[in-house]
């Protein structure tokens, strides 16, 4: 990820901020469980709480975007934890465009096609680090 792009997602971050967690989190699972209604059963807490574990996760994501060294391991055990949960390599597509709708409906006229590849590239990063970390580094 570029400095600009850093700096887009952490404008975005303050903004998205300013929103409930509960409003944030419901739109990305209403989303989420229409878009794949199968994947429901992975989700043991309610709603609340993994809309609260989500803004938890993006919040320490985007602080630590600058120091990507500091946040690869703590990346690695969330994959790790994921696996435990019955996450597949094809969900984390999903998530990331369930997750960039989510932005850019809640940011609305803030996200245009800058913010949107920033967050892309976030996300590609992220979810490629938990991928390598749960499937390709680990026997399964």
């Amino acid at each position: 990820m570029t400095q600009d792009e850093i700096l887009l997602i952490k404008a975005s971050w303050k903004q998205l901020q300013k929103i409930e967690a509960v409003l944030i989190g419901d739109a990305f699972y209403s989303k989420l469980f229409l878009e794949a209604p199968y994947i429901r059963p992975l989700f043991k807490s309610s709603r609340v709480e993994q809309g609260n574990k989500l803004i938890a996760t993006l919040a320490i994501l985007v602080k630590q975007l600058e120091k990507p060294d500091q946040l690869t391991h703590a990346i690695e055990q969330l994959a790790i934890r994921h696996v435990q949960y019955g996450v597949k390599p094809e969900h984390y597509e999903l998530v990331g465009n369930t997750l960039l709708w989510t932005l850019g409906k809640l940011l609305g006229n803030s996200w245009n096609s800058a913010l949107q590849q920033a967050w892309t590239n976030c996300y590609t990063a992220l979810s490629g680090t938990m991928i390598r970390a749960a499937y390709v580094s680990t026997p399964q």
